[in-house]
Order: C-alpha cells, then structure tokens, then sequence
C-alpha cells in the first residue's frame, strides 16, 4: 500500500469532521476486533488537562525530560515538589463516560484491545485492567539503581514524613501530574531514596527524552497486527510514540478511524475523522451499538 509522505504537521487536505465520520466509527466497531489508540484527550473529562489545545499548539507547560531528571539532583528535586502536588489531583480523578464507554466496548467484543498513551490509570480505573500502558503509570515508582517498583501511595507517604511543613499549592495540574510552583519553594523540598538501596527514585512513566521499553512496543504491534482495524482516541500523535501504530495500521491495510477535537498528524492516514467531545460520542455509540456483535 502507498503511503503519502509522513507530514511534518497537521494534515490539511485530509478527512475533515462530519457527520459520516461519526457513522464510520459507528460502522468500525459493529464487528469484532478493533484496537484502541487513546491518548490525552480521552482523560479531560475528568479533569486532567492534554498537552495540545484544539488546535494542536503545545501548551505553556514544558515537561521534565528524562535528561534533567538523572542529570541533577535539583532537577530531581523540583520534578518531585511539583508532583507531590500534582499527584494529589491525579489520585482523585475518576474515569470519565469515555473511559467506561471504551470498557463496555471490549466487553462486548468490539475493542479487542486498548493501548494508552496516558499515565492517569483512569482506563484501568474503568475495568481495563489489560490495557497496555504505553508511557507507564504515575500510581507507580521505580529505582533507577536496583529496578525495584512500588506504590506512588507508599512513595507519598514518605514524603508527608519528610516534608510536613511544604505547604505547596498548583493552581492547576499539569497532564504529566505536577503543578507550577515557585522556585524558593521547591528548594526547601527534601526527595526520598530508594528503601531498599538508597537509589534515585523515578515515576514509572517515560519521561520526554526517553524511549519506550521495546518489548512493551512489540507488544503494541501485536495487538495492532492481531485487530481488524485502529481506533485513535483523543491523540494529536504529534510524537512518534503513538503515531508508529497509525503508520504500521495504515501500511498493513487496516482502516484507521480518528476521534480527536483538533488535528493530527495521522490524519492523512485516516479513513474517517471526527471531531466531538469524546465522553458524549463514546457513551452514544455504545449504547447504540448494545450488545455482543455477531461472529465473524
């Protein structure tokens, strides 16, 4: 199959928003077997803010990348302040009507599978416990030195004994689970090693900079490769992180269908496009949908 040239932007000359496109999601998951892309966008319903307004501009925001992080142990210390705030927020969110509408759909056997690039848990929250988490979880921690993994919750209570008089506040929390927070603050904020060997202490999550472990790709893949066709959800796929999957559908022959308020960059692969918010559509078609789909 030929593909067009990989744009360096969004797509102009692409599907656009309509009416059909709804319907072709509609008509995407009548079957069985259809992989589920989500990203960002799924989880602003419940409070969590994407990276990319509607029009694809990344936000003010600038997330830690994985250089900073291991480079110093100030920038350690301002990634974890900001986020033992921000965690707070992230711990609270509920999963929203799209989360659920996603899990009545691989209930039934019309999603087959569920790749997020998400870091919230909510679809996991929602009863998708299989869901592969593309870029980790921020409910998880990992040394860097002995790869020990535990609970972010035994990791926040470490951190209330260390800092009991951090009395930080974030007007708002970021996608990647941190607040901004002022610079003299941050500075009186004390980090937590690793209990086991005193090592630097991560969120399991891929930071900006970092690669996604391969086996955790490849697994990606299958699953694509396993489904009949590629439903992306609420991703820009501005990075190739999520894009790949777009690019390996497309080349395989699989339709790709793309519900996201705003552009992408897959949208010159797309069969169909749609733009509506995701909690509304999501919930409209399952019910519409009901049921067991027939076998094929």
């Amino acid at each position: 199959m030929h593909l067009p040239p990989l744009p360096g932007g969004p797509a102009t000359g692409g599907p656009g928003p309509s009416a059909a496109g709804l319907e072709a999601v509609e008509h995407l998951l009548a079957g069985r077997g259809v992989a589920v892309l989500s990203g960002a966008g799924l989880s602003t319903e419940s409070g969590i803010p994407d990276y990319r307004g509607a029009t694809g501009s990344l936000r003010r925001h600038r997330p830690m990348t994985y250089q900073e992080f291991v480079a110093s142990e100030e920038g350690r210390r301002r990634y974890w302040a900001r986020s033992h705030v921000g965690w707070q927020a992230i711990a609270r969110a509920e999963p929203n009507a799209g989360h659920r509408a996603v899990e009545e759909l691989r209930r039934s056997g019309r999603v087959s599978a569920v790749i997020t690039q998400n870091v919230d848990g909510l679809h996991r929250a929602a009863g998708t416990v299989d869901a592969v988490e593309l870029h980790g979880g921020l409910d998880r921690v990992i040394c860097l030195g002995c790869r020990r993994t535990s609970g972010r919750a035994e990791l926040d209570r470490r951190l209330h004994t260390l800092n009991g008089a951090f009395r930080g506040t974030g007007s708002k929390v970021n996608p990647d689970g941190d607040v901004e927070l002022p610079a003299a603050l941050v500075e009186t904020f004390r980090i937590a090693p690793c209990g086991e060997c005193g090592g630097v202490l991560k969120p399991d999550v891929v930071f900006f900079g970092e690669t996604v472990p391969r086996p955790r790709v490849q697994q990606c893949y299958d699953l694509v490769d396993a489904a009949r066709a590629l439903l992306v959800l609420g991703s820009s796929l501005t990075v190739m992180s999520g894009l790949r999957f777009v690019l390996h559908a497309a080349r395989t022959g699989k339709p790709v269908v793309i519900v996201n308020q705003g552009p992408t960059r897959g949208d010159a692969y797309a069969t169909a496009k749609v733009s509506l918010p995701l909690g509304a559509a999501l919930t409209a078609l399952a019910e519409r949908l009901g049921g067991v789909p027939p076998a094929p």
